[in-house]
């Protein structure tokens, strides 16, 4: 008996259904069947099917007589399982990798219970969308189960069959049955929840749900939207004979208005001609089964419900209307006063005499004012060090201020005391541009120190990366980078790249990079600090996974490697660490299986920790894709893997200034089997990775030399 039966109903999805299958097939977690019930699909989908099954034990087809829809499809797949839990899955939908080995855990951990949520991410046809709603809902179940009558905050979960493993002997005992037609889902969803003593939650994306453009039932406006009546009708005629679950009713009957409401405001289900009878329908539904003393929620949907008492069709649409006016006028109003804001405080300093340029002070930013991090932190600290007369300020978000170690003076963007700040100072710091609206003032001194060596094209060399480029404004880039004086630069290549992605009137600096110092200078000591403040246990080789993000995936995040999968080959002694691309630091690439195995203590996710430095300290060796991370990390002199499993799509989309794959710091693999390889075998430290090394660190790492902020300092700050 395997542990998990998956059950994909299938009709018409032939351009998916490979993806859908390989991405269960694949999965690390093996102990599953398939039962794949073909909903007499009149296109290739058949052929695959059977194509599958003919090479896979695992897979079963149903050939069904006459074509049902994906409940009925469901059912019938239903009555050839023999797994402990059943999971759906639609056939043009996809896994994401690791998930079944994250469900086993999470339903061994919470001993079996009745029903495990998990999360999904929505893929539209134009790139991947962000989190669903229902990650804090999950993070907040923890690591035990909830029960629905002491929480029923959880009925608000997505109502699908896709997001959900079931036991299948609960399913069973209580005959949970998808019924014909539209919404066929909602009412077994919620019919199991009440009927749960025991539900259990896994913060993890586990399903890449597709909206496709074209060919979704549910996108498709016409009258079979109306089923959604029957389905709630036979649910609450169930709750109805069930008296023991009164209370149930009130939430439910909330759901259920929610969902009705929701389908009438979309014009791609509800054709406006039909929206009067689909109200009508609405208001009768209300008028059947509502439960005694019920409230409507707080808010716009809570006053929506209100009106189906007493409000027509009309009547509804019209206060529906007034309130969307009057909150766009709203939100449109505070946009525009904020804007004037911003123009009168530039107005009123623009119109003042402007103070004399104060020789001691200087202003810091680092990452769009998220800190103090990076090269500018480094030169700040050389400063106080070196230089106690110049006095520093840096410029930090509201919501990085709790960040700030005691005695960082600092001012936030847009105040009055930032507008002062800038005005007067001698030096400005930074990594990123400074906003346009800020004008350098003849005699001021603007260092520029960036974000690392380029590898991928930058600036103007975007122009010939239109997928890059979107949302980018280079021309607004460049004429921010034209109030630059100096540029640092940790070796020729970046000297060259910098003056060619951005034609301006800076100097190139051989400072190197500041931050770097602390790598150079670091002795034993610093690594094993760092490796205590994330939690390596003693003896561990530390391995650092650093991804970076992808310009041919929207979103940036795109998964190149089974996480749990790569910490376990590596065997014991052995801690992976994972540090994420700061830009997907807070999307949704850690609900893909990141937060999961950290909670597990699987491998350790150090994306938050502040300074990177503190994290490359820590590792024996590096390995990444194409992030920049790895021109710092060569200067520890420690083993570096390059995983480039996707070159070609990377370079042809972002564009690259050197093949890393022909002038690589370490040993190159090309798929997950040669980087699990390097490893087992111990290649990834030979004697070639050394010479590699060598090669890269003398090419790169030019002119760091542990007294670049120093060197910024004496030189570029102090003229000496």
């Amino acid at each position: 008996m395997p542990r998990f039966s998956i059950i994909v109903p299938v009709f018409e999805v032939q351009g998916f259904l490979r993806e859908c299958l390989d991405s269960v097939l694949g999965q690390s977690y093996t102990d599953f069947e398939v039962i794949a019930v073909d909903d007499r699909s009149p296109d290739g989908c058949p052929a695959v099917l059977d194509g599958y099954a003919a090479r896979d034990a695992r897979v079963r087809v149903l050939h069904l007589a006459e074509n049902v829809g994906p409940g009925r499809a469901r059912n019938a797949g239903l009555v050839e399982a023999s797994g402990d839990y059943v999971l759906f899955l639609d056939g043009d939908d996809h896994y994401t990798p690791g998930l079944l080995e994250a469900v086993a855990a999470r339903l061994e951990a919470a001993d079996d219970p009745d029903i495990l949520v998990f999360d999904h991410v929505r893929t539209h046809w134009w790139g991947r969308g962000g989190r669903s709603s229902a990650a804090d809902l999950l993070a907040a179940a923890g690591t035990g189960t909830v029960g629905v009558r002491e929480n029923p905050e959880y009925l608000h979960l997505l109502p699908v069959a896709w997001n959900k493993a079931y036991r299948r002997d609960f399913f069973l005992k209580h005959e949970l049955a998808y019924a014909p037609g539209l919404y066929e889902d909602a009412p077994v969803t919620y019919r199991s929840m009440v009927l749960a003593d025991r539900v259990a939650c896994l913060e993890r994306i586990g399903v890449e749900h597709r909206q496709r453009r074209q060919g979704a039932i549910t996108r498709t406006p016409r009258r079979r939207h109306f089923d959604i009546f029957p389905q709630y009708e036979g649910l609450f005629t169930f709750l109805e004979e069930r008296p023991d679950l009164a209370w149930a009713r009130p939430p439910l009957f909330e759901r259920a208005l929610d969902h009705m409401l929701f389908v009438l405001a979309r014009e791609d289900r509800v054709r406006l001609g039909h929206r009067p009878d689909f109200y009508r329908a609405i208001r009768s539904f209300h008028a059947r089964h509502l439960p005694g003393g019920f409230t409507p929620p707080d808010g716009r949907r809570g006053e929506e419900m209100r009106l189906l008492a007493t409000a027509s069709y009309t009547g509804y649409a019209m206060a529906r209307g007034l309130r969307e006016m009057r909150a766009v006028a709203g939100e449109g109003g505070r946009r525009v006063a904020g804007a004037a804001t911003q123009r009168t405080l530039r107005a009123r300093y623009a119109s003042r005499s402007k103070p004399p340029l104060d020789p001691r002070l200087a202003v810091y930013s680092a990452f769009s004012h998220r800190g103090v991090l990076g090269d500018p932190a480094a030169i700040h600290a050389k400063a106080g060090e070196i230089a106690p007369h110049l006095r520093g300020v840096w410029v930090v978000r509201e919501d990085a201020v709790d960040t700030l170690e005691p005695g960082i003076d600092f001012v936030t963007p847009g105040s009055r005391r930032y507008h002062e700040v800038m005005a007067r100072a001698t030096y400005w710091v930074n990594n990123v541009t400074w906003p346009g609206a800020l004008a350098k003032r003849p005699g001021s001194v603007h260092i520029h120190t960036h974000q690392g060596t380029p590898l991928k094209y930058m600036a103007a060399d975007l122009l010939t990366r239109p997928g890059a480029r979107h949302g980018v404004d280079v021309p607004q880039m460049l004429s921010r980078a034209d109030r630059w004086d100096h540029s640092l630069v940790a070796n020729r290549h970046s000297e060259l790249v910098w003056e060619r992605a951005y034609p301006c009137h800076f100097a190139s600096a051989r400072t190197g990079s500041p931050r770097n110092d602390v790598l150079v200078n670091a002795g034993a000591e610093a690594g094993e600090a760092a490796r205590a403040r994330l939690g390596v246990p003693a003896g561990h080789t530390v391995v650092l996974y650093a991804p970076t993000r992808r310009e041919y995936r929207r979103g940036g995040h795109v998964d190149r490697i089974d996480l749990a999968r790569f910490a376990r080959d590596l065997g014991s002694g052995h801690t992976l660490v994972v540090r994420l691309h700061p830009s997907l630091a807070k999307g949704i690439a850690r609900g893909f299986g990141l937060a999961d195995l950290h909670g597990r203590g699987v491998l350790i996710d150090a994306t938050d920790e502040p300074h990177v430095e503190d994290v490359m300290l820590a590792a024996d060796v590096l390995v990444t894709d194409y992030s920049a991370l790895m021109f710092d990390y060569a200067n520890l002199d420690r083993p570096i893997v390059i995983h480039a499993d996707d070159w070609g799509a990377y370079t042809a989309s972002r564009g690259a200034y050197f093949d890393i794959t022909a002038d690589a710091p370490g040993h190159v693999s090309r798929s997950y089997r040669e980087l699990a390889w390097l490893f087992a075998s111990g290649t990834w430290q030979d004697g070639e990775s050394a010479r590699l090394r060598k090669g890269f660190r003398e090419r790169f790492c030019e002119f760091d030399d542990g007294r670049a902020a120093e060197r910024v300092v004496r030189t570029l700050m102090q003229g000496s």
